[in-house]
């Protein structure tokens, strides 16, 4: 669902006034994903009469005057890194690795059960949150739902497009390098790197535990708080008052750093430091310290530390890994233990370099990727980790959020990540609410056609005897067919 009041705090005022249930809830979040996951590939497995029974025991609960706060019957998705009892934690891979056979639930998700949520499912990734968007041994390749002939951005790809799509109010990513913040750009949602270690991440797949974290994804930054507070077990970081009074901005456009940002990305980004300024901030122009340095840290760290937890994985199933996991593991493992130490003396004083800007100003802001989703058929050739501005602030641990920003030529979202110090979550999440109260991209949402729409179409063409399943599908890439029409007529005879 896409309604604006279809978001975690929405929702809750909802089943309070009694307009829903948690069970209608679910109910009509299943029933979009049955019309349109054919083409998108969110979700790896689905728990249908186990979110149903979990619903009705909200709803109960609820009907008793026990309330467990804001999550209470609220749906969520989980990236399939995250293991949860009813179901296998594939990873997204074949490999037969052993959290394949794990049937409990991550700490994370005993937080988000005891606050009342609701698991809908497990959600896409990629292969161990390190493999390619592409390619992955017998599993979709995830698609924007803004256009399904691009990309949703990874490793969180499925709670991305998820959000986005209206398959469910929030979910759970983890971001090693971007995982969270890359797929909430470019599928035009909110999305949360918490600080390193704030979130705990026992019972999560690991990639590189010296950089891995856990954090929300939602529509909005008030809705992340929510799910912020049950996975910290009563920190409060919802408390926002949208206001930037006496706050500090930094800010770094990151031109001519990585891949150079587009020239409509940097327009975005201006008009949002704009709305910050307007909402009290004092802004001022920095420079992130080391910012080629670190991000080379966490590339290189996260693979060094893959090649460790995958090694024997990979001499037992070489096979059965995917082969871009397999070619960035192997990266991994030409990096020496003296190389690897080297890099952990680039974070100590990337980690000293942040402190001293961080004495400066409160926040830093930064575009989050280069640009808008590439296309699913550029991907092979693209290195995606150059598009993002996104790998510094694992490296050195700092709490960093993507909210949506505006589009690009083409109608495909942007992100603004905002950046705080350690521990500083609540000015982080305040400073993304006080953007999303004066702006409206986080509410705009990729919209399907009609069924019909579609239906009459296809009949037109003389295709009148089309399953359900097979318009459902049809429908689903319409918007991204006529997206590439424009494109290709305004190349050709651009508008007056």
């Amino acid at each position: 669902m896409n309604d604006p009041e279809w978001t975690v705090a929405g929702l809750g005022r909802a089943l309070r006034s009694g307009a829903l249930s948690s069970v209608e809830i679910v109910r009509r979040l299943l029933d979009g994903a049955d019309a349109r996951d054919e083409v998108l590939g969110v979700y790896l497995a689905r728990f249908d009469d186990e979110a149903v029974a979990a619903a009705q025991a909200a709803d109960a609960e609820l009907a008793a005057g026990v309330d467990r706060g804001p999550l209470h019957g609220i749906p969520l998705g989980i990236k399939d890194l995250i293991t949860t009892r009813e179901g296998p934690t594939t990873a997204q891979s074949s490999v037969d690795h052993p959290w394949r056979g794990v049937r409990s639930d991550a700490d994370v998700i005993t937080s988000l059960r005891a606050a009342g949520a609701v698991v809908l499912g497990k959600v896409s990734t990629m292969e161990f949150g390190v493999g390619g968007p592409i390619g992955q041994l017998g599993f979709r390749t995830p698609r924007n739902p803004w256009n399904t002939d691009h990309w949703t951005g990874g490793s969180s790809s499925g709670t991305g497009s998820g959000v986005a799509a209206g398959f469910f109010p929030a979910g759970l990513g983890t971001d090693t390098a971007g995982s969270i913040r890359g797929p909430a750009a470019y599928c035009g949602v909110t999305g949360l790197k918490p600080t390193y270690g704030l979130v705990p991440v026992a019972g999560c797949v690991p990639l590189a535990p010296g950089y891995d974290t856990v954090g929300p994804m939602a529509r909005t930054a008030e809705d992340c708080a929510l799910v912020l507070d049950a996975l910290t077990s009563g920190r409060r970081h919802a408390d926002l008052t949208g206001m930037l009074s006496g706050v500090t901005v930094g800010v770094d456009a990151l031109v001519g750093r990585g891949t150079t940002a587009s020239p409509t990305t940097l327009e975005a980004f201006a008009a949002a430091v704009d709305v910050l300024r307007a909402a009290g901030a004092v802004v001022r122009q920095v420079e992130v310290p080391w910012f080629e340095e670190l991000t080379t840290t966490t590339v290189l760290g996260y693979l060094a530390e893959g090649f460790v937890e995958h090694q024997e994985g990979l001499r037992r199933e070489w096979g059965a890994y995917a082969p871009q996991t397999r070619t960035a593991l192997l990266t991994g493992a030409l990096i020496s233990a003296e190389e690897r130490a080297r890099l952990e003396e680039v974070r100590r004083a990337g980690r000293e370099a942040m402190s001293t800007l961080f004495r400066e100003v409160d926040l830093v802001v930064t575009p989050t990727t280069a640009g808008a989703a590439p296309a699913i058929t550029d991907l092979p050739s693209l290195r995606t980790i150059d598009a993002l501005y996104t790998p510094v602030w694992n490296a050195t641990g700092q709490p960093a959020l993507s909210v949506p920003m505006g589009f690009s030529e083409t109608g495909l979202p942007l992100g603004l990540q905002i950046v705080g110090r350690h521990h500083a979550e609540a000015a982080v999440l305040n400073a993304g609410h006080a953007f999303q109260t004066r702006t409206d991209w986080h509410l705009r949402a990729p919209v399907a056609p009609p069924e019909e729409t579609v239906r009459s179409l296809l009949a037109a063409a003389g295709l009148s005897e089309m399953s359900a399943a097979e318009v459902r599908t049809a429908a689903a890439r319409l918007p991204g067919l006529r997206d590439r029409i424009a494109k290709a007529y305004n190349a050709v005879s651009p508008p007056v």
